[in-house]
Protein backbone atom coordinates (compact mmCIF):
# COMPACT_ATOMS: atom_id res chain seq x y z
CA UNK A 1 0.00 0.00 0.00
CA UNK A 2 1.25 3.48 -0.80
CA UNK A 3 1.74 6.20 1.78
CA UNK A 4 2.35 9.95 1.68
CA UNK A 5 6.07 9.42 1.04
CA UNK A 6 5.17 8.08 -2.41
CA UNK A 7 3.37 11.25 -3.62
CA UNK A 8 4.80 12.65 -6.87
CA UNK A 9 3.73 15.41 -9.28
CA UNK A 10 1.36 14.05 -11.92
CA UNK A 11 0.26 11.08 -9.78
CA UNK A 12 -3.47 10.29 -9.89
CA UNK A 13 -5.05 9.73 -6.47
CA UNK A 14 -8.49 8.52 -5.43
CA UNK A 15 -9.82 10.80 -2.71
CA UNK A 16 -13.41 10.82 -1.42
CA UNK A 17 -14.60 8.81 -4.45
CA UNK A 18 -13.10 11.25 -6.99
CA UNK A 19 -9.87 11.17 -8.99
CA UNK A 20 -7.33 13.98 -8.61
CA UNK A 21 -3.98 14.70 -10.23
CA UNK A 22 -1.17 16.00 -7.99
CA UNK A 23 -0.11 19.44 -9.24
CA UNK A 24 2.24 20.36 -6.39
CA UNK A 25 3.11 18.85 -3.01
CA UNK A 26 5.29 19.53 -0.01
CA UNK A 27 5.92 18.76 3.64
CA UNK A 28 5.51 20.94 6.75
CA UNK A 29 7.53 20.07 9.83
CA UNK A 30 7.09 21.65 13.22
CA UNK A 31 9.16 21.22 16.37
CA UNK A 32 6.65 19.30 18.46
CA UNK A 33 3.93 18.03 16.13
CA UNK A 34 4.17 15.27 13.55
CA UNK A 35 5.06 16.26 9.99
CA UNK A 36 2.22 17.04 7.59
CA UNK A 37 2.17 16.42 3.84
CA UNK A 38 0.10 18.81 1.69
CA UNK A 39 -0.82 18.66 -1.97
CA UNK A 40 -2.56 20.86 -4.51
CA UNK A 41 -4.87 18.56 -6.46
CA UNK A 42 -6.67 19.09 -9.77
CA UNK A 43 -9.80 17.05 -10.45
CA UNK A 44 -9.52 14.53 -13.28
CA UNK A 45 -13.18 13.48 -13.39
CA UNK A 46 -14.44 16.89 -12.24
CA UNK A 47 -13.16 20.44 -12.73
CA UNK A 48 -12.39 21.15 -9.09
CA UNK A 49 -9.02 22.17 -7.69
CA UNK A 50 -8.46 21.49 -4.00
CA UNK A 51 -5.73 21.36 -1.38
CA UNK A 52 -5.50 18.37 0.93
CA UNK A 53 -3.31 17.65 3.98
CA UNK A 54 -2.32 14.26 5.41
CA UNK A 55 -0.28 13.25 8.44
CA UNK A 56 3.12 11.96 7.39
CA UNK A 57 2.88 8.22 6.70
CA UNK A 58 -0.89 8.15 6.05
CA UNK A 59 -2.15 5.72 3.43
CA UNK A 60 -3.02 7.13 0.00
CA UNK A 61 -4.80 5.41 -2.87
CA UNK A 62 -3.01 5.95 -6.20
CA UNK A 63 -4.74 4.94 -9.43
CA UNK A 64 -2.69 3.29 -12.15
CA UNK A 65 -2.95 5.34 -15.32
CA UNK A 66 -1.56 4.65 -18.78
CA UNK A 67 -0.76 7.31 -21.35
CA UNK A 68 -1.69 5.96 -24.79
CA UNK A 69 -0.94 7.59 -28.17
CA UNK A 70 -4.03 8.63 -30.14
CA UNK A 71 -4.76 10.75 -33.19
CA UNK A 72 -7.49 13.40 -33.32
CA UNK A 73 -9.75 12.68 -36.30
CA UNK A 74 -12.61 15.19 -36.18
CA UNK A 75 -15.18 16.88 -33.96
CA UNK A 76 -18.94 16.40 -34.37
CA UNK A 77 -22.11 16.69 -32.26
CA UNK A 78 -21.21 13.61 -30.19
CA UNK A 79 -17.76 14.97 -29.20
CA UNK A 80 -14.13 14.60 -30.20
CA UNK A 81 -13.35 11.45 -32.22
CA UNK A 82 -9.95 9.89 -31.61
CA UNK A 83 -8.19 6.85 -33.07
CA UNK A 84 -5.77 4.57 -31.23
CA UNK A 85 -2.48 4.59 -33.17
CA UNK A 86 -1.79 0.91 -32.41
CA UNK A 87 -5.16 -0.88 -32.69
CA UNK A 88 -6.92 1.71 -34.94
CA UNK A 89 -9.91 1.55 -32.57
CA UNK A 90 -11.92 4.77 -32.47
CA UNK A 91 -13.35 6.41 -29.36
CA UNK A 92 -15.45 9.53 -28.78
CA UNK A 93 -14.81 11.75 -25.77
CA UNK A 94 -16.69 14.80 -24.55
CA UNK A 95 -15.20 18.30 -24.82
CA UNK A 96 -14.78 18.67 -21.05
CA UNK A 97 -12.19 15.82 -21.11
CA UNK A 98 -10.11 17.67 -23.71
CA UNK A 99 -7.16 19.85 -22.74
CA UNK A 100 -7.29 23.13 -24.80
CA UNK A 101 -9.93 22.00 -27.35
CA UNK A 102 -9.33 25.04 -29.58
CA UNK A 103 -5.83 23.86 -30.52
CA UNK A 104 -6.82 20.49 -32.05
CA UNK A 105 -6.67 20.10 -35.83
CA UNK A 106 -7.43 17.03 -37.93
CA UNK A 107 -4.61 14.49 -37.72
CA UNK A 108 -3.14 16.01 -34.51
CA UNK A 109 -1.24 13.58 -32.28
CA UNK A 110 -2.41 13.51 -28.65
CA UNK A 111 -2.23 11.34 -25.53
CA UNK A 112 -5.19 9.77 -23.77
CA UNK A 113 -4.88 9.02 -20.05
CA UNK A 114 -6.67 5.72 -19.41
CA UNK A 115 -7.67 4.40 -15.97
CA UNK A 116 -6.35 0.81 -16.08
CA UNK A 117 -8.89 -0.39 -13.50
CA UNK A 118 -11.90 0.54 -15.64
CA UNK A 119 -10.24 0.98 -19.09
CA UNK A 120 -12.09 4.29 -19.37
CA UNK A 121 -10.42 7.41 -20.79
CA UNK A 122 -9.91 10.12 -18.15
CA UNK A 123 -8.48 13.02 -20.14
CA UNK A 124 -6.83 13.94 -23.44
CA UNK A 125 -3.63 15.98 -23.63
CA UNK A 126 -1.70 17.58 -26.48
CA UNK A 127 2.10 17.49 -26.77
CA UNK A 128 3.93 20.37 -25.02
CA UNK A 129 3.66 22.53 -28.17
CA UNK A 130 1.79 22.50 -31.49
CA UNK A 131 2.44 24.23 -34.81
CA UNK A 132 -0.56 25.97 -36.37
CA UNK A 133 -1.09 28.35 -39.29
CA UNK A 134 -2.31 31.92 -38.81
CA UNK A 135 -5.39 32.48 -41.00
CA UNK A 136 -6.06 36.11 -40.08
CA UNK A 137 -4.33 38.89 -38.16
CA UNK A 138 -4.40 42.66 -38.44
CA UNK A 139 -1.28 44.17 -40.02
CA UNK A 140 1.18 45.59 -37.49
CA UNK A 141 2.33 49.19 -37.51
CA UNK A 142 5.78 49.66 -39.03
CA UNK A 143 8.34 50.72 -36.43
CA UNK A 144 6.19 49.84 -33.41
CA UNK A 145 8.72 47.43 -31.89
CA UNK A 146 9.86 49.36 -28.83
CA UNK A 147 7.48 47.48 -26.54
CA UNK A 148 6.27 43.90 -26.53
CA UNK A 149 2.93 44.79 -28.07
CA UNK A 150 0.66 41.89 -28.99
CA UNK A 151 -2.25 41.59 -31.42
CA UNK A 152 -4.94 38.90 -31.75
CA UNK A 153 -4.51 36.29 -34.48
CA UNK A 154 -7.00 33.64 -35.63
CA UNK A 155 -5.53 30.17 -36.20
CA UNK A 156 -6.55 27.46 -38.66
CA UNK A 157 -8.49 25.71 -35.88
CA UNK A 158 -10.56 28.83 -35.16
CA UNK A 159 -8.79 29.60 -31.88
CA UNK A 160 -7.49 33.10 -31.18
CA UNK A 161 -4.09 33.79 -29.59
CA UNK A 162 -2.09 36.95 -29.01
CA UNK A 163 1.01 37.21 -31.21
CA UNK A 164 3.74 39.85 -31.71
CA UNK A 165 3.15 42.56 -34.33
CA UNK A 166 5.57 41.02 -36.86
CA UNK A 167 3.46 37.83 -37.32
CA UNK A 168 1.49 37.96 -40.60
CA UNK A 169 -1.27 35.94 -42.26
CA UNK A 170 -0.40 32.43 -43.52
CA UNK A 171 2.63 32.01 -41.23
CA UNK A 172 3.25 28.95 -39.05
CA UNK A 173 3.62 29.60 -35.33
CA UNK A 174 4.36 27.37 -32.34
CA UNK A 175 1.86 27.50 -29.45
CA UNK A 176 2.60 26.37 -25.88
CA UNK A 177 -0.26 23.98 -25.07
CA UNK A 178 0.11 24.41 -21.30
CA UNK A 179 -0.46 28.17 -21.34
CA UNK A 180 -2.04 28.62 -24.79
CA UNK A 181 0.47 31.35 -25.62
CA UNK A 182 2.59 32.14 -28.68
CA UNK A 183 6.17 30.77 -28.51
CA UNK A 184 7.86 31.41 -31.87
CA UNK A 185 7.53 31.51 -35.65
CA UNK A 186 8.27 28.27 -37.52
CA UNK A 187 9.99 28.11 -40.90
CA UNK A 188 8.23 26.06 -43.58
Amino acid sequence: MANTGDIRNGMILKLDGNLYSVVEFGQNKTARAAAKVWAKLKGVDNNRSIEHTWNSGDTIFPVRVERRPYQFLYKDDSGFNLMDNESFEQITVSEDMIDRPGLYKDGQECSVLVNTETEMPMSVELPSSVVLRVTYSEPGLKGDTATRTLKPATLETGATVNVPLFVDNDELIRINTTTGEYMERVKE
